[in-house]
Formats: structure tokens, sequence, C-alpha cells
């Protein structure tokens, strides 16, 4: 076995030795980082998030899942701009996320709880159907990050993320420790990226339409000849 994975390593560097020697390696880092520094062009420094605790059992007062993730956002330089709670019923919670991701003051709506296999756990059926998108990267990459700590155990987490309204939601399971893994671990990395992109487009028709009505902007009587 460790013979084989020899060959493997001599086989890439001598590849990678030949890749220098034409600077086909040094030209394809170029495009790279160019490319990069394009993908990277609408992140935001800072997003306003809503947060959603589906539970019929919790209130406010009593919600360390809901405490950790807004204390983890405004750590992280962001704001709260709505913190709610909704019992575990279907039209509560797609009614409440609908409606906190088309307000015009945030960026990102996050739940926390009802994501298990019991009866009354209906975030995720509640919350796929205003979701323009999906971004099935963030259960998968959940899971196997929750895999490392209770084992097999994760199958019973549907963990699921979306667009919906241009704004990014993320829906977590209710316990403290998984609400830790997926802001700290995955959300929080990657929210200033997912948000700049989920608005690019809106962003730059946006841009494109005050471009427009500025060239179109008749001169001034002085200007003309």
């Amino acid at each position: 076995m460790s013979d084989d994975h020899g060959d493997h390593d001599q086989h890439d560097g001598d590849n990678h030795a030949d890749q220098n020697q034409h600077g086909d390696h040094d030209q394809h880092g170029d495009h790279d980082q160019h490319g990069d520094h394009e993908h990277h062009h609408h992140d935001v420094d800072s997003v306003a998030v809503g947060i959603v605790t589906v539970s019929s059992s919790r209130s406010l007062d009593e919600d360390p899942s809901g405490d950790y993730l807004a204390a983890a956002f405004e750590g992280a330089g962001h704001e709260v701009a709505v913190r709610e709670l909704v019992p575990d019923e279907y039209d509560s919670v797609q009614g409440t996320v609908d409606r906190l991701a088309r307000r015009k003051d945030t960026d990102v709506v996050v739940t926390t709880g009802g994501t298990g296999v019991t009866p009354d756990d209906v975030t995720p059926e509640a919350v796929s159907p205003i979701l323009s998108k999906g971004l099935p990267g963030f259960g998968e990459l959940f899971r196997r990050r929750s895999a490392e700590d209770i084992g097999t155990r994760t199958i019973g987490s549907r963990a699921t993320a979306g667009i919906a309204a241009e704004t990014p939601v993320f829906c977590l399971p209710g316990s403290e420790h998984a609400v830790r893994l997926g802001v700290d671990e995955v959300i929080l990395p990657e929210i200033g990226h997912l948000v700049g992109l989920s608005r690019r487009e809106v962003t730059d028709e946006d841009a494109a339409a005050e471009a427009e009505s500025t060239d179109s902007t008749p001169p001034e009587s002085g200007d003309e000849e």
C-alpha cells in the first residue's frame, strides 16, 4: 500500500516539474488569482441577520441556540436585524422566513430548530417552497463536520439552505452544539461572499440603469452648441 502511494506521489511530482519548466503552472496561478479577485468583487463586509427560533416549548428568554447565533454574528462584526420565535407549525415557519427574507434591512435569515425527523419537525418542508435556489453544499458540509462529533447519528439531521428573495436562508438544528458548528465553521466564513453573490444581479442591474439614466440626461441649455 505504501509503495503504491509513493509511486503516485513521484508521478505527480514529475508532472509538476514539467509544468514548471514550461511556465504553465505560474501562468495558471496568475489566472486563478485574477479570477478569484473578480469572483469576490461583490463580497460584503457586514450583514444584518434575521434569527428565527423554531420551537413550541422555548421562549426568547430561554433560547441558548438563538443567543449563540446572535452573539456569533455580532462578534464577527455583523448585526442582528430581527429575532423571532415561532412554533413548530408549517405555516408559521414558512410565513416568518418568507417575510424576513423580503425585508430591506435583512441580508440573511438563519433558523434553528425543526430539522430533525420527529413528526413536528417541519422546517425544511416549510422553507423549501420559498427557495428559488438550493445550496446543497451547506447541508453536505454540515453533516460531514457533524459526523466527526456524533458519528452516524448525523444522518438524522436535515439541515438545509438556499436563496429566497435574493437572501441566503440557513436552517440549522435546535441544539446549541449544532448551531455552534454550523455558524462558526460553515456560515460565517462564507456569509459575506454569499450575500454579495445572491444580490449581484440586482446590484448590477441597478448600476446599469443608473448609468443609462445618466448617459441619457440631456445637456443643459448652456452646453448646447
